[in-house]
């Protein structure tokens, strides 16, 4: 079934109606759900990619999603897990990269989902190659530079999402498919530019904290154990900017989530779960 824009040009692989024109009389948009071959409509609006060729980009209700490339900010609320997710990006102080928090998930056997930044990577190939070989992590990226994007053209922001991809590819042979936006910050161009290049754009829906310097380990905790529900993606670092991480996820792994009935899953893990919850 057809839903939407009449006449409407051929829609890429990646879900996306491309426009070689402006043309007139059209009121939505269309979008396929990704794997179902389903279309739905959307609000329209205009983002240019290059010479004259335009994006239809808009909004649809898709759960805990925004926007056209599903922006997922958490998983199925009747998974009984949570992921674990560490963001790594260059601090202008300290080694960038959080050992002891590593050296704890990785003697634990703990899931977790790295976001690296291009730059991060360039100063920590050898970081890179370990968290690449421990089979119960995944790496997904963070941008090149860790730029602010909607201060950004479109070309500006493909540059910044593909680079460290590229990074990936050319040097670890590495085919990275998560994507999550520097500070979290993203406009549709973003969301459409992602979608482009074929990466899942993963936000998250409980904010550690972690980085906050006022903030104490207590305090942390209370705020990641209040909010933690079947289906959370937990944002923390792993670049030693938080100064309480890893006390943290000692006590969130075996104190809270197993009080509350939830292991720690991977991003894709979480997104694929067949489990149930039980209350």
């Amino acid at each position: 079934m057809r839903i939407g824009i009449p006449n409407a040009r051929p829609i890429s692989h990646e879900g996306i109606r491309i426009e070689h024109t402006v043309t007139a009389g059209y009121r939505e948009g269309q979008f396929v759900l990704p794997g179902s071959g389903i279309l739905i409509p959307m609000q329209r609006s205009w983002v240019t990619f290059g010479l004259g060729v335009l994006v239809t980009i808009g909004s649809s209700l898709l759960g805990p999603t925004d926007s056209l490339a599903q922006v997922i900010k958490s998983g199925p609320p009747t998974c009984p897990a949570v992921a674990l997710t560490f963001d790594l990006c260059p601090v202008q102080k300290g080694p960038g990269y959080d050992r002891p928090l590593i050296d704890y998930l990785v003697t634990h056997h703990i899931p977790a989902t790295f976001f690296m930044s291009g730059n991060w990577m360039a100063k920590h190939e050898a970081q890179v190659d370990h968290l690449l070989g421990t089979r119960f992590f995944e790496i997904g990226t963070h941008g090149a530079i860790h730029a602010h994007l909607p201060m950004h053209g479109a070309e500006a922001q493909r540059t910044e999402m593909l680079r460290p991809v590229t990074f990936l590819r050319e040097h670890f042979a590495h085919t990275a498919t998560l994507f999550r936006p520097p500070y979290g910050e993203y406009d549709d161009v973003t969301v459409a530019t992602a979608n482009l290049l074929g990466l899942q754009f993963i936000q998250w829906n409980i904010e550690s904290g972690d980085p906050d310097p006022t903030l104490s380990a207590e305090q942390i905790l209370a705020n990641v154990a209040k909010r933690a529900k079947p289906g959370s993606i937990i944002v923390f670092h792993a670049n030693g900017k938080g100064k309480y991480t890893k006390q943290v996820i000692e006590q969130l792994t075996t104190e809270v989530l197993p009080k509350k009935g939830l292991r720690p899953m991977t991003v894709s893990e979480l997104l694929s779960c067949p489990l149930q919850a039980h209350d």
